[in-house]
């Protein structure tokens, strides 16, 4: 079941380079013109037209496709119908557009392309989110290069939460790092001694787990947040016995919709991060008609 989940409203916070991001979409179809509305010698009359679902889901990038009409003309009139936020139906009417239909003729894919993109994360995320009681679920940094404040407003659309925005953002130490440091003779408990110390006080430190023997020695050091990297629902119902509520629980690691009712019946997990939020999303079907 969809429900609507509450607008995000500060835009410009969450996505401070969308100017750049819809520059360089306008740049990528429109470095040579439109040379099929150009060839085509319409006349510059004014018409309206509509953006309408084909695909029922939740509304994500209604105010960017408004920014993509603006930066191309901004003479054109462009009416929300719809928030952000708001769920979709099919034959939903989500914005009204009046102006220049040249102008119109050439903004159209841009726009759209970011709608449905953003529409399709925000749609699954729901989906998940949705299948749920008190586990939160998180997006990861498996988004699409240049689009990642896109994809992470997208997820909070959702109604999920976003994990690390970037290799700044916290401290996850994963099997990369520990099989690095093995190689120095550091042990687990010294290695997260030694991320505590260069790190700010602010940053909470998280480390990826996917054994009993790791867990253990994790469980006595002074991270703050365990990742359960790809176990079975088995294995994880052992950790989180072994855990005994010391530390803050992540799962991670091939959780699809199916899989995710049986975790949700898992008492001790706090998060559950899903990289197909941002890196398998269908996008939704939405179009622009005139009327």
């Amino acid at each position: 079941m969809i429900y609507r989940v509450k607008k995000v409203v500060d835009i410009n916070t969450i996505i401070p380079d969308l100017d750049r991001i819809i520059g360089i979409a306008i740049n990528e179809d429109l470095s040579l013109g439109d040379i099929t509305t150009q060839s085509l010698n319409l006349k510059s009359e004014n018409i309206k037209c509509l953006i309408i679902s084909k695909d029922s889901g939740i509304l994500c990038g209604n105010f960017v496709a408004k920014e993509v009409f603006k930066k191309i003309d901004n003479t054109i009139k462009y009416e929300e119908k719809l928030q952000d936020g708001d769920c979709l139906q099919e034959g939903s009417i989500i914005s009204e557009i009046y102006g220049n239909k040249n102008s119109i003729l050439s903004a159209e894919r841009i726009a759209l392309n970011f709608m449905q993109r953003m529409s399709g994360v925000a749609t699954l995320t729901n989906e998940y989110v949705t299948l749920v009681d008190t586990i939160s679920i998180s997006d990861t940094r498996k988004t699409i290069p240049g689009w990642r404040n896109l994809d992470k407003y997208s997820v909070k659309c959702g109604g999920g939460f976003n994990h690390r925005r970037n290799l700044g953002d916290g401290v996850l130490i994963k099997d990369n790092h520990i099989e690095a440091a093995r190689k120095q003779n550091i042990s687990i408990k010294d290695l997260i001694d030694i991320s505590r110390k260069n790190s700010p006080h602010t940053i909470k430190i998280e480390i990826e787990v996917d054994n009993f023997d790791l867990l253990d020695e994790v469980i006595e050091s002074d991270a703050d947040i365990i990742m359960l990297d790809n176990m079975t629902d088995e294995q994880i119902i052992k950790s989180i016995n072994r855990i005994k509520g010391k530390k803050l629980v992540e799962v991670s690691g091939n959780v699809d919709k199916n899989r995710l009712v049986n975790l949700n019946k898992i008492s001790g997990i706090d998060i559950i991060s899903v990289g197909k939020l941002t890196h398998s999303a269908k996008a939704l079907d939405i179009s622009l008609n005139f009327t």
